[in-house]
């Protein structure tokens, strides 16, 4: 019996999708990556040029400001796009035959394909700037499936709140903005007294910016993490990914009405 969530259409569809976002633009696909550029060149103008940082740990700061980025560009595009995901395609929701569960999750797999090709240019870039490859880069695989898995719960939560509330978007946009400055992302946490280090260390998105710095940057492995926290951050994702997928249940056989 085929799986109502075929991999491979999935796949297909979020493909698709990426392609009509930018069908009719001038530069097509290329604002995907163009937006990502300019801002790791704002930041790194303000905190290099204006702040004078320096090297993190003999690390150039631009690596080390772009391989904090990275996950930062999925986790905020990822929510924003498939928030609107079932609104947008309010045509097929209202289809019987089409399968609507996999809509907020093509969006995600829609955006992995640009966090993909980032992270090769963050590879590059690491290379030109005298960072060479190492295994630890590998552990991108383990960090990107936390962020794919916490980031599908909450689409489905924001997506299916969206089709009834459609100040969510508003509310998702002011969330993420607490997150990406609570988060030490263009700053290092060493700035923060300690017991406000201990609180930020309960953010999830701490969890996968610092990974992707320990992967590409720190050469640490995510195994030297205390088991308790990294029970913690696991046990937090797949509660999210739980409450979003039992929230969009429960509101599933409404969309249509609605939309």
């Amino acid at each position: 019996m085929k799986s109502k969530y075929d991999i491979g259409f999935i796949c297909q569809f979020a493909l698709d999708d990426f392609k009509t976002k930018y069908a009719g633009s001038l530069l097509g696909f290329i604002w995907a990556f163009l937006q990502p550029a300019v801002t790791v060149v704002i930041y790194w103008f303000v905190f290099q040029i204006g702040f004078g940082n320096e090297a993190v740990n003999n690390v150039p700061f631009i690596i080390w400001l772009v391989s904090g980025l990275l996950p930062w560009f999925f986790v905020s595009d990822a929510i924003n796009n498939s928030t609107a995901s079932l609104v947008e395609y309010s045509y097929l929701v209202k289809k019987v035959v089409f399968n609507i569960d996999i809509l907020p999750l093509a969006r995600i797999i829609s955006v992995l394909f640009i966090q993909l090709f980032l992270l090769v240019v963050a590879i590059v870039l690491s290379i030109v700037y005298g960072v060479m490859p190492s295994v630890y880069w590998l552990q991108i695989v383990y960090y990107m499936l936390y962020m794919v898995i916490i980031c599908t719960g909450i689409a489905y939560f924001t997506s299916a709140l969206y089709v009834f509330f459609k100040d969510t978007i508003q509310v998702v946009a002011i969330i993420l903005q607490v997150f990406f400055w609570g988060t030490p992302i263009v700053w290092q946490m060493k700035v923060m007294p300690e017991h406000i280090q201990t609180i930020l260390r309960y953010n999830p998105l701490y969890y996968i910016t610092n990974g992707y710095r320990d992967a590409l940057v720190n050469h640490k492995w995510f195994v030297e993490y205390p088991i308790g926290d990294v029970l913690y951050y696991w046990f937090v994702a797949f509660v999210v990914l739980g409450i979003g997928m039992y929230t969009f249940k429960k509101l599933k056989q409404h969309f249509a009405d609605v939309l």
